[in-house]
């Protein structure tokens, strides 16, 4: 590959992608664009931005199974912008790697059947990257392809903490605690080198419409509290985080309620949204007065607190506390929240610099450092795309 041209990011979510445009400037992959679509939209549309510049571009592509009509007209409308003629490789985030890729790779046939052979761990997520993946590979075959895993960057994790108290063959056959989001955490664990490289012992909270938590030893994961599956952990916009199985038991068995059923109210009813009964945007549940929003809220920041108190014992200490992500880089509300259900630990926030989203936001007498970093899951992907085609 020369020098030049440009890389492509897709990174997948169940309902929507995220388009990464990279230059390749010096060995290194420089962002120059991105992109949105949002498949829950009708008509769609590409939101897309370039340097300062924003467009909101109608689509006429209507989604089908292959995504072929969705991605010819996306490489179209970039190429008034970009010049798609120099992209050389796109790079994918795919949710699920189980205990086979611990790093990223670069695409085969042999590969992709890999990635949807666990589609099982994960159909949402998984089967949405294996379509672009595919819809890529057959109208772009000159396009080199590869993977970055959400799981890898957990693989570090000792065995003991990805165990569930299970037969011993089932976790054998792979039911274990994986944890996801690990292209934001390792993006925050650089950052952490450059910014706050005396912070050992660090809780790293993902706060999103999907949240997880993250015990980072030294910039390695040793925790995560998303397990087996998107679902596990903290509360979420529609997912509830941790629930007693025997919910499950109650609503397949008393209620007879049907696996459909039940897998719609786990990712798309539940949650805060199930909780607060009116919407799973934080956003709108702060500036609603009725006490269901309050109680949303305060659930929230309960379970995210308690979730850091855990990881501390894994991480026997805790030197910082990191938030990122869409609730955790932009709202103050929320930060100030948990913080102040750990007080007891010596946590103290400044509260002028948490109102401004500085990047410290914990005072100077605090027992622990607070910070808030911009997370970047493209960058990760692009790094790990170029690293593979080079060769490294």
């Amino acid at each position: 590959m020369s020098s030049a041209g440009l890389l492509l990011t897709f990174n997948t979510g169940s309902s929507t992608v995220k388009i990464g445009i990279f230059a390749i400037d010096g060995g290194k992959a420089r962002r120059i664009g991105k992109g949105v679509i949002d498949f829950r939209a009708e008509p769609l549309s590409l939101g897309l931005t370039k340097g300062p510049q924003t467009f909101e571009i109608p689509m006429k592509a209507e989604v089908t199974e292959d995504l072929h009509g969705v991605i010819d007209e996306t490489f179209a409308l970039l190429a008034d912008h970009f010049d798609m003629t120099a992209a050389h490789a796109a790079g994918h985030r795919v949710v699920h790697g189980g205990d086979r890729f611990t790093r990223a790779i670069a695409l085969d046939a042999t590969a992709i059947d890999a990635i949807d052979a666990l589609t099982p761990l994960a159909p949402l997520h998984q089967l949405q990257a294996l379509r672009f993946i595919r819809a890529l590979k057959h109208l772009k075959p000159h396009l080199a392809q590869t993977a970055s895993f959400d799981t890898a960057f957990h693989s570090t994790q000792d065995d003991l903490v990805r165990r569930f108290a299970i037969p011993r063959a089932l976790h054998d056959e792979g039911i274990k605690r994986y944890g996801f989001h690990g292209l934001s955490y390792k993006f925050i664990a650089g950052e952490l080198r450059r910014k706050a490289p005396r912070a050992a012992k660090v809780v790293v909270a993902h706060l999103g419409s999907g949240a997880s938590l993250c015990a980072l030893d030294g910039g390695i994961s040793r925790d995560c509290s998303m397990g087996f599956s998107t679902l596990d952990g903290i509360p979420m916009a529609t997912r509830p985080g941790w629930l007693d199985p025997g919910v499950i038991l109650h609503l397949a068995g008393q209620r007879k309620q049907s696996f459909e059923e039940i897998e719609d109210l786990l990712y798309h009813r539940s949650g805060l949204l199930g909780v607060s009964g009116i919407s799973a945007d934080t956003r709108e549940l702060l500036k609603d007065g009725r006490p269901q929003a309050r109680q949303a809220i305060d659930f929230f920041t309960l379970r995210i607190a308690g979730e850091i108190g855990r990881m501390a014992a894994t991480l026997k200490g805790l030197d910082a506390i990191v938030f990122t992500a869409g609730i955790g880089e932009h709202q103050p509300e929320i930060r100030a929240g948990v913080a102040k259900r750990l007080s007891w630990l010596g946590l103290a926030i400044d509260e002028k610099a948490n109102a401004a989203n500085d990047f410290t936001i914990s005072t100077r007498g605090s027992r622990i450092a607070t910070h808030v970093i911009a997370t970047d899951e493209e960058q990760v992907i692009a790094d790990e795309a170029l690293s593979l085609l080079r060769g490294g």
